[in-house]
C-alpha cells in the first residue's frame, strides 16, 4: 500500500501544479482604460524580471494609452503642427521652388497663408487617430509586449506604425481633404502652383497636396507619440499610475 502511495504522490503534485498554472491565466481588469484583456499565451504565467505577463501586458496598455492620448490631444489642437517645429508642415519639398520664386515676386504673405491652411488641415485629421490606435492596443500579443518593453526607446510607437499606418492613410485622407478645402488650402495651392507655371521656362509643378499633407499629418503624430514613450521610459515622474512604474521601473 505504502508503494502504490509513492507512486501515487507525483501524479497528484503535476496534477496540483497544472491546476495552479490554469489559475495564473485569468488577466485582471485594466480599469479605467476599458479596454479587453490579451488574448491567453502559453506562457501566460511566467514572470520576467520580477512582472506577470498579465502585469506587463497591463502597464503597457497603460502607457501606450497615455502616449496616444496626449499626442493625438496634442496634434489636434488649433496651432498643434503649426507651431510646433518638430512636425510643422512646410511647403512640398518638391515644390520648395514654387514658394522661393513666389515670395521673390512679393506673394509670400499668400505662401503663409497655404503654409498655415495645410497645418490647419493635419490638426483637423488627427482628431480620427485615438480609435485606430486603440483598435492596435487590443490586438497586442503577450511577444509583443516583451519585445516592446525589452526594445528600443520607440519600440511601442515602432509597432504602432507597422500595424495602424495603413489604416490612419486611408481614414486621414478623405479628412485631410475635406479639411484642405474648408481652410483652403487647396485653393491656395492651385493658385500659388498655377501662378508659378505660368513663369516664362520654369518647369510645372504638379504635387499630389492631399497624398503629402497625409503623409506628414500621421507622421507628425508619430512623432509626438514617440517623445511621449521615451519620456515614460527615461523619467519617473512620467509615470502617473503604480503599474507603470513598475513596469517601466525595473530597469531603473
Amino acid at each position: 500500500m505504502n508503494k502504490r502511495l509513492l507512486l501515487m504522490l507525483p501524479l497528484a503534485l503535476l496534477g496540483f501544479q497544472l491546476s495552479a498554472s490554469a489559475q495564473i491565466f485569468t488577466l485582471p481588469k485594466i480599469g479605467t482604460i476599458k479596454l479587453p484583456p490579451l488574448p491567453k499565451s502559453g506562457t501566460a504565467g511566467t514572470s520576467k524580471g520580477g512582472l506577470t505577463d498579465a502585469e506587463a501586458a497591463n502597464g503597457l496598455k497603460e502607457a501606450l494609452v497615455q502616449g496616444i492620448s496626449k499626442g493625438a490631444d496634442q496634434a489636434s489642437q488649433t496651432d498643434g503642427f503649426n507651431l510646433n517645429r518638430l512636425i510643422r508642415i512646410p511647403f512640398p519639398p518638391d515644390a520648395q521652388r514654387v514658394a522661393t520664386t513666389l515670395r521673390s515676386i512679393g506673394l509670400g504673405s499668400q505662401v503663409d497663408k497655404f503654409e498655415l491652411s495645410l497645418n490647419r488641415g493635419a490638426e483637423d485629421a488627427a482628431k480620427s487617430a485615438k480609435p485606430i490606435f486603440l483598435s492596435a492596443i487590443r490586438s497586442l500579443t503577450f511577444s509583443d509586449v516583451w519585445n516592446i518593453l525589452t526594445g528600443e526607446k520607440n519600440a511601442a510607437t515602432q509597432y504602432l506604425q507597422r500595424t495602424t499606418t495603413a489604416q490612419l492613410s486611408t481614414a486621414f485622407k478623405p479628412i485631410i481633404q475635406q479639411s484642405l478645402s474648408k481652410v483652403g488650402a487647396t485653393r491656395y495651392y492651385t493658385d500659388l502652383t498655377t501662378r508659378y507655371n505660368r513663369i516664362p521656362l520654369v518647369t510645372p509643378v504638379q504635387t499630389d497636396l492631399n497624398q503629402y499633407a497625409t503623409d506628414k499629418a500621421i507622421g507628425g503624430l508619430f512623432t509626438l507619440i514617440a517623445q511621449e514613450e521615451a519620456n515614460i521610459r527615461e523619467n519617473p515622474v512620467a509615470r502617473t499610475t503604480d503599474l507603470l512604474k513598475r513596469v517601466f521601473g525595473r530597469k531603473s
